[in-house]
């Protein structure tokens, strides 16, 4: 694939840092006497040592060697052995068709990234140049709508059902370009396609294989990319999981984000994007001049546990997660039942950790959310959070299920109901 034409004007003129490309070099040769970089002296760190004990009651120690790296500089793309670690997870899981390939057909590449926000920021940056068209599923996570409408793109919406994206209406959406016209310049294509496959923030939904299979279809005849956001790969209900978008991609035009907030921690800050090599080394290049690298010590702290686990007890501890969060949506889906049948509509989330809810006889539930609810003490978002045309009406707001206790879900959803029954 020629790469280049995806690429925006500032990501295009981003050049390698000669300091952190030396420093990256030196540090891989042991020999090496190190005059070249600005390090601070590790013996003046004032954290020595540390002790984490870990659910299992087992713990992971850092002596005053290991602290004095992970509280040091480290490589852009991320410490070796978490790097090492993460590509065998993804091989394992998706066997990306592109691991084997050559740099420049789109070999499989790494990188880590401070959380998921940060790696969709930058893949933003990279892509798009103000009046470039890109397709985001309807309704969309908001962190990715406030990213993008800076940049001055053309969103284009693509409409959703209980499965996700509609592959007939993608399909209907790009009929107004001719797939010939992908090899001209300046075509004015969509770049790339942003979606939430599994659990989608807001919506809930989850796309079923088939319709992966005609969208990443219409991606190679139309020649955009696809970026697979999906913090909640491991959060699927179904024994099942669908393959993902990065498993099938035969021509490397996907970019996959994941994240270890859902199963790990939000607070370590620790994701990682998956694709491309010439793309994957943009986003580097753009994490050397913003952050540097993601936090060394998280990397060093997950990277141990990681180890200790195995693959095995990663995906052991995912399940439990997992159980934990479908024994919620549950409970929060019999709340519903309960207080919110025939005032409300829902579609039952196979995945994730959230319920969109269509409240019945009211076009825009914004003051009956913010205001209204909030008084009553129950706070959910409203839909029009996450609409592209953010001044749009919408009848629907988001419930989330991970946090609350059933107890507080029913009180919240009995809170609802009167105020619809006030309202409507």
């Amino acid at each position: 694939m020629d790469y280049s034409r995806f690429l925006s004007v500032v990501s295009a003129a981003r050049e390698e840092n000669l300091i952190r490309l030396t420093s990256s070099l030196a540090e891989k040769k042991s020999s090496v006497i190190m005059i070249s970089g600005g390090m601070p002296n590790p013996n003046y760190f004032p954290f020595k040592t540390a002790s984490f004990t870990i659910e299992d009651g087992t713990t992971i120690e850092m002596g005053e060697a290991v602290m004095k790296r992970a509280l040091q500089y480290s490589t852009t793309e991320g410490i070796p052995e978490l790097l090492s670690w993460l590509k065998d997870l993804q091989m394992s899981l998706h066997n990306p068709p592109t691991a084997k390939y050559s740099p420049d057909q789109g070999q499989m590449e790494i990188c880590v990234t401070t959380g998921s926000q940060d790696a969709l920021s930058k893949v933003f940056d990279m892509l798009v140049n103000p009046g470039d068209n890109v397709l985001l599923e309807d309704p969309s996570y908001s962190g990715t709508v406030s990213a993008l409408k800076p940049l001055g793109c053309n969103i284009i919406k693509v409409p959703t059902d209980k499965h996700g994206i509609i592959p007939k209406a993608l399909k209907e959406i790009l009929s107004r370009w001719r797939p010939e016209d992908a090899k001209k310049l300046n075509n004015n294509l969509p770049k790339f396609l942003y979606t939430v496959p599994n659990g989608s923030n807001p919506s809930g939904t989850s796309l079923t294989a088939d319709c992966k299979k005609k969208i990443y279809q219409l991606a190679r005849c139309y020649d955009f990319l696809i970026i697979e956001d999906d913090p909640y790969y491991f959060l699927q209900f179904e024994k099942t999981k669908a393959p993902t978008f990065l498993s099938m991609d035969v021509d490397g035009r996907v970019i996959r984000c994941d994240t270890f907030s859902k199963i790990i921690s939000a607070g370590l800050r620790l994701g990682f994007l998956t694709g491309p090599k010439p793309l994957i080394d943009r986003v580097i290049l753009h994490i050397q001049s913003s952050t540097m690298h993601t936090s060394t010590f998280t990397q060093i702290l997950l990277s141990e546990l990681l180890h200790k686990w195995g693959q095995k007890g990663l995906l052991e501890h995912a399940d439990r997660v997992m159980e934990f969060y479908r024994t919620q949506r549950d409970a929060m889906l019999a709340a519903a039942d309960k207080w919110l049948k025939g005032l409300a509509e829902w579609h039952v989330p196979t995945a994730g950790i959230f319920l969109w809810i269509k409240i019945k006889g009211i076009s825009d539930t914004y003051q009956m959310i913010v205001e209204n609810a909030l008084d009553r003490g129950v706070s959910l978002i409203p839909g029009q959070s996450f609409s592209i045309d953010s001044s749009a009406p919408t009848p629907y707001c988001r419930a989330s299920y991970s946090f609350a206790s059933p107890d507080q879900m029913d009180q919240a959803f009995q809170k609802l109901a009167e105020l619809i029954k006030e309202t409507v």
